[in-house]
């Protein structure tokens, strides 16, 4: 299967391998933006701890194995959607922080966020549970993340990423 490149002319055909490199230069092209900068680190910087409750057991969280636990007893989830879990909410904030991978990152994050508050908080309502007289936390965060995670995987890592320092070189190279 032959793919079209941008730049491979008009009527030139790219190698198997280029579809590959002409997507990953599709999801990590940015431009020098500031703002996608706070987008993503402010992103980064709500979800980590989360993700570092569940994976490392840091700032007061169960750990690995009593997030697994949680996921799978309290709330249903198979293994197999528990475990991914835990990681995209470790290692997705810092990719964002990097701005490595910066678009899947984000959509994964959104993906993770949509899924707990469609499965767990939405019965809750829209509040977080600041004065204890709900049954669980709102959906209000959730959406908040979901709100940054479209920001950022529409605006790229923006500046200081990796993915622009990445595809800078890339294009640099491909002009010499």
């Amino acid at each position: 299967m032959s793919t079209r490149v941008a730049g491979a002319g008009s009527g030139g055909v790219a190698a198997e391998g280029a579809s590959s490199a002409s997507l990953l230069h599709t999801l990590a092209r940015t431009r020098n933006d500031g703002v996608a900068l706070v987008l993503r680190a402010t992103l980064a910087l709500v979800i980590f701890p989360h993700g570092a409750q569940k994976l490392l057991g840091w700032f007061d969280g169960p750990g690995f194995s009593g997030a697994m636990a949680h996921l799978t007893t309290d709330y249903g989830l198979p293994g197999l959607i528990a475990l991914p879990v835990i990681l995209i909410e470790f290692f997705a904030p810092l990719a964002l922080a990097l701005g490595l991978l910066t678009r899947l990152a984000a959509l994964a994050v959104a993906a993770v966020m949509i899924g707990a508050a469609l499965t767990t908080h939405l019965p809750n309502g829209f509040f977080m549970n600041w004065f204890g007289n709900q049954a669980g936390e709102g959906f209000e965060y959730h959406l908040l993340a979901v709100g940054l995670a479209v920001g950022v995987i529409a605006r790229g890592g923006g500046a200081l990423s990796l993915d622009r320092r990445i595809i800078c070189d890339a294009d640099a190279g491909r002009k010499s």
